[in-house]
């Protein structure tokens, strides 16, 4: 009886310690994954994906001191952030193909590089590679609200239609195509 009371009690020692370190898991990420479409309601499918991570703000400034000036930037957290055009596209008043592209951007106090580039499933900018651009342009700042979590997303203004990177009080609007452009490709 000794034998059969011992045995279960480790059977269930050793079922309880298999459950609790299941159970376990890695903290969060503080820069979970996000994606942004842009849609119109005359296109039943998307004509740009974006996904990318969500860093946090971290710093007094994040420009300048969190991501410094004039360093290439995965442009987000983690994994590089892609987009994907489903459609020929115009990219800052540059055509580009329909595929999916790493961007990255080197931030300045008043204006941007932005860079599309074809090394896609990289990490960070840990792998960008120059020959490899696909575009290559210069935005202009805005100051606006201060966000806490870095977000892209697209806006309408008139007829044009921008991608725009958002963080702390610093906007950066990628014009895209007019509208009219976009829906005659199609």
């Amino acid at each position: 009886m000794n034998k059969k009371i011992i045995t279960s009690m480790l059977c269930c020692a050793l079922l309880s310690s298999v459950m609790s370190f299941a159970q376990k898991f890695d903290k969060p990420d503080k820069a979970p994954v996000d994606i942004s479409y842009l849609t119109t309601s005359d296109i039943p499918k998307p004509l740009v994906k974006v996904v990318y991570g969500r860093p946090q703000k971290e710093s007094e400034k994040v420009f300048g001191e969190q991501i410094p000036y004039g360093e290439i930037w995965s442009t987000g957290a983690n994994e590089a952030t892609e987009i994907k055009f489903f459609t020929d596209m115009s990219f800052g008043r540059k055509l580009v193909k329909a595929g999916t592209y790493v961007l990255h951007t080197i931030p300045g106090e008043k204006e941007w590089t932005i860079i599309l580039n074809s090394n896609t499933d990289t990490w960070w900018s840990f792998f960008y590679d120059e020959s490899r651009d696909v575009v290559r342009i210069k935005i202009p700042t805005k100051e606006a609200e201060a966000i806490d979590i870095f977000s892209i997303g697209f806006k309408e203004d008139f007829n044009n239609i921008f991608m725009v990177l958002a963080w702390d009080d610093t906007r950066i609007d990628i014009p895209l195509a007019k509208q009219d452009v976009i829906l005659a490709k199609i």
